[in-house]
């Protein structure tokens, strides 16, 4: 009980303080609220719809969430250029011809409020307020966001479809252009190499393996002629006749001759060859000359053995010089074949290379064709309107009562602040005087008990001082805060716009 009626004596001595204090907060913070300018907040719900197609059936290029399309479009809106464009089209804020550009862009950034609400299994929502003095002009700012935001939509969306698109289309003429180049490189590369590709490889083995037999065969016919011409001279020179078995003449043996070197062309050369169509011109002019008997008058007159003997060895000469020239000829193929062979692998390797890039450019054009076809489908959506898209689902409308400020709650938080920060100074100033005042105070800092304690006695002057200065205090608090309050509203500034450009700066607006 005495410790109560100690802290209320302490509260009465130091009421001029308290009422110093808690007045002129209360008074300020219910000025305040009788000053502050009405504010009307207008507001506009946006709704991110999901597209109107199956994306199993066909789907969007612009795959952009929700979340991240909303944030771009907040991003452009607040830029410095629109938010200008819009002040100065509303006329917004108030005294906005007196602001700089500077101050105009942080004002409407600090009255615009955008929030985004969305999560898995929700739907996406953008909720954007604006704050203004005026209800109409607050729904014409509105407005001006809403037709902003749709337009940027629509320009994103459709841009960026559009953009994919022609990347694709431009990835298309690009790859049938190598496509092409490559395919020329191929045709260019087997020509050059024609005689040396790996897919006649087995042919031109098989074709080396016949010239190898015929070349021995015709190695084997020209020892047997060699042998034949030395044997026909040694029995003519011993006998001075030849063994011509049945009696022939020299046409009837040179038509032979004819026909075993046709025989053995048409084994290596087909029937068009230009030396097997010479020898059968010979061959027919022989059977000509065999059949009417031509030189059988030349024939009487002549040695017929000595006759017989040349002619045969004309006939081997020109058997062993036939052979001759056919051997070189199929050695010069040989070589030929040989050296394709060779460098048939290389050749392989090559072409396998240009080939593995034709594969690989074709894949990658087969690829881009897939995708623009994608890309168009997804353009198509886009123009139609028939992917993601945001709908309004509240319009802006103009508030028909002022939405802020809540003037009973600001007066009263003021008054309440004011008594608050007013026994807070009565407890700061209590804590801090170290002054004797009390009998416990001589207990509690000496240590010993009075026997008695003789009060302080004011006399008539100090109490009249003390109570002019607590008149004082409360005229102070009552009437000259007030009036300096007064006076700042009536010539320095009124008090609303003090508010409004304090509320500004802080970014309390919205």
């Amino acid at each position: 009980m005495h410790e109560v009626k100690y802290a209320f004596a302490i509260f009465l001595r130091r009421l001029p303080w308290f009422l110093v204090v808690a007045g002129g907060i209360s008074t300020l913070a219910i000025l305040t609220a009788i000053s502050l300018p009405p504010a009307y907040v207008s507001q506009v719900r946006l709704l991110v719809e999901s597209s109107q197609i199956p994306g199993d059936l066909a789907e969007s290029t612009v795959q952009t969430s929700a979340q991240e399309q909303l944030q771009i479009f907040e991003t452009r809106l607040l830029t410095r250029a629109n938010l200008l464009e819009i002040s100065r089209r509303i006329q917004v804020p108030e005294n906005v011809g007196e602001m700089s550009p500077d101050q105009i862009v942080d004002a409407m950034r600090a009255r615009t409020s955008i929030r985004i609400s969305g999560g898995r299994q929700e739907a996406t929502l953008m909720l954007i307020s604006f704050e203004a003095t005026d209800a109409q002009k607050a729904a014409g700012v509105l407005n001006e966001y809403l037709t902003l935001i749709l337009r940027e939509e629509a320009q994103y969306r459709t841009t960026r479809a559009g953009q994919t698109q022609e990347f694709f289309d431009q990835e298309v003429n690009r790859l049938g252009s190598e496509l092409s180049a490559q395919s020329a490189k191929i045709l260019s590369f087997k020509n050059e190499h024609a005689d040396a590709l790996p897919e006649s490889l087995e042919y031109r083995r098989t074709v080396l393996l016949n010239q190898q037999e015929r070349l021995l065969q015709i190695q084997h016919e020209i020892t047997s002629l060699s042998e034949q011409k030395e044997r026909l001279v040694h029995v003519f020179n011993s006998t001075g006749r030849v063994e011509t078995g049945a009696a022939q003449t020299p046409e009837e043996m040179r038509l032979r001759t004819l026909e075993a070197e046709l025989s053995g062309l048409s084994s290596i050369y087909s029937d068009n060859h230009p030396r097997v169509l010479a020898l059968k011109a010979q061959v027919a002019q022989a059977q000509k000359l065999v059949s009417a008997g031509i030189d059988q008058d030349d024939a009487a007159d002549q040695d017929p053995a000595r006759a017989m003997f040349s002619l045969q060895m004309e006939e081997a000469d020109t058997r062993l010089a036939f052979l001759e020239e056919q051997k070189a000829q199929l050695e010069a193929q040989m070589q030929t074949l040989t050296e394709s062979i060779a460098v048939t692998p290389a050749n392989a390797i090559a072409l396998d290379a240009l080939e593995r890039d034709h594969r690989n450019i074709q894949e990658q054009y087969n690829q881009a064709v897939d995708r623009l076809a994608r890309a168009s489908t997804g353009e198509r959506i886009e123009a139609l309107s028939r992917g993601r898209r945001i709908t309004v689902v509240e319009q802006p409308t103009a508030p028909s009562a002022p939405t802020k400020p809540n003037r009973p709650l600001i007066a009263g938080g003021g008054t309440f602040l004011g008594i608050a920060v007013g026994l807070g100074l009565i407890f700061a100033l209590e804590m801090l005087n170290r002054t004797v005042r009390r009998p416990a105070d001589l207990v509690r800092r000496l240590g010993v008990t009075p026997i008695a304690t003789i009060p302080y006695l004011r006399t008539r002057r100090q109490r009249m001082i003390r109570r002019l200065s607590f008149g004082a205090a409360v005229l102070v608090g009552v009437t000259v805060i007030p009036a300096m309050i007064y006076l700042l509203h009536v010539h320095y500034l009124p008090l609303d716009l003090i508010a409004a450009r304090v509320m500004d700066k802080l970014h309390l607006r919205g």
